[in-house]
């Protein structure tokens, strides 16, 4: 745990009241510094530095991890539009001409949910306007060719290729608006537990780039159809029992992972967000909700009266203070020279810090057992 002593520029908002008329240059000036230096170049060399110093700033400037994470996600979203731009000038010099039909870039996972830290990775799809079947090898060589320049322009702009290849220059992840509804069909058709897991990775996107209108269409379709998929949101509901929470039988905190980097870590994103994420997410397809980021979903939930404002209420706490643990732990690795990911050592947290924790992840442990009842085994 890190103690830092910093002063607010909140603090200095009354020091002149009557010649407060402009108080950009008091409440921003930590950003001042930060945004003089914006990189315009897509190079990670010179993006990464500035993002971790955006969030000093940030942070000094008293904002929450969660409305930083919201930030980051934000910063990571320009990142997108301007190297899908470069791609696609660089792509008209080369001869390839404009786009023959209209198409939406989607972020998927913490992405679009805009929930993102300091250690993204690039969960992208592409959803291309219906065009006749005659034409799939001219049009889908045009989209392919654009998936893969600003694939590897984010990769170079510091949002590695996913590993997994969820990423808009394969197939599976590019098709025709009629081709990803037939796809969803096909996944949502039963209890197959592969199917479900690549539902539950494309179901949270949001367009980012292009005709958001496509995206608009494919969501309001997805909300008729799944509710109706029963045996496919059980089997979603059974895959819960698979990323239980950080507590052992007694409640206490236990981390279970195998590759854990010593004894006292958690990774508080697999045994702590990740069963928040995917249970809210289940609950939200189950009542037809759209909304993408977990805290609208459970505002959502609590409008049609799915949820208790009290019980939202302590969930979207209870996420903000696994982000803000989260976000402690990631830049104090990145200050120690290693890379930021999901763990959390508990010997650097203090008492206060432990018992909220284990407070937070017994109300996810809760519900989570709350939204199981709603589906069959």
């Amino acid at each position: 745990m890190q103690f830092l002593t910093r002063a607010s520029p909140w603090r200095r908002l009354l020091d002149n009241p009557q010649q407060l008329l402009t108080p950009h240059s008091i409440l921003l000036a930590p950003l001042d510094e930060v945004f003089a230096d914006f990189p315009q170049a897509l190079d990670v060399a010179e993006i990464k530095p500035w993002q971790l110093r955006f969030v000093r700033a940030l942070q000094q400037m008293d904002v929450p991890a969660w409305r930083i994470s919201q930030l980051i996600s934000d910063h990571n979203d320009w990142l997108y539009r301007e190297t899908i731009n470069k791609s696609l000038a660089e792509m008209q010099a080369n001869g390839w001409g404009e786009p023959p039909v209209d198409f939406c870039v989607l972020q998927l996972g913490s992405a679009a949910r805009h929930e993102s830290l300091l250690r993204p990775d690039q969960d992208n799809a592409m959803i291309i306007e219906d065009f006749p079947d005659a034409r799939h090898l001219e049009i889908d060589t045009w989209m392919q060719q654009l998936g893969e320049e600003f694939t590897s322009r984010l990769d170079a702009a510091g949002i590695p290729l996913c590993n997994g290849h969820v990423m808009a220059r394969w197939p599976l992840w590019r098709k025709r608006s009629s081709e990803w509804l037939k796809q969803m069909r096909l996944w949502t058709s039963g209890r197959i537990v592969k199917k479900v897991q690549l539902s539950n990775i494309l179901l949270d996107f949001n367009p980012v780039f292009g005709n958001a209108e496509l995206a608009k269409q494919f969501q309001a379709e997805l909300n008729k159809m799944l509710p109706k998929a029963h045996g496919f949101l059980n089997e979603m509901a059974s895959l819960l029992d698979e990323i239980p929470v950080a507590l052992d039988g007694f409640d206490r905190l236990h981390g279970k992972c195998n590759d854990a980097p010593h004894a006292q870590a958690l990774n508080l994103k697999q045994q702590g967000l990740l069963p928040l994420q995917s249970s809210v997410r289940l609950l939200s397809i189950l009542h037809g909700v759209s909304a993408v980021g977990t805290r609208e979903r459970l505002v959502a939930l609590v409008t049609r009266q799915v949820l208790s404002p009290m019980a939202a209420e302590d969930l979207i706490q209870a996420l903000n203070q696994l982000q803000d643990l989260l976000l402690d732990a990631q830049l104090e690795s990145l200050a120690a020279g290693r890379l930021a990911d999901s763990w959390v050592d508990l010997q650097k947290l203090s008492e206060r810090q432990k018992q909220l924790l284990k407070i937070d992840l017994k109300l996810i442990k809760a519900f989570v057992r709350k939204v199981r009842k709603n589906f069959a085994d």
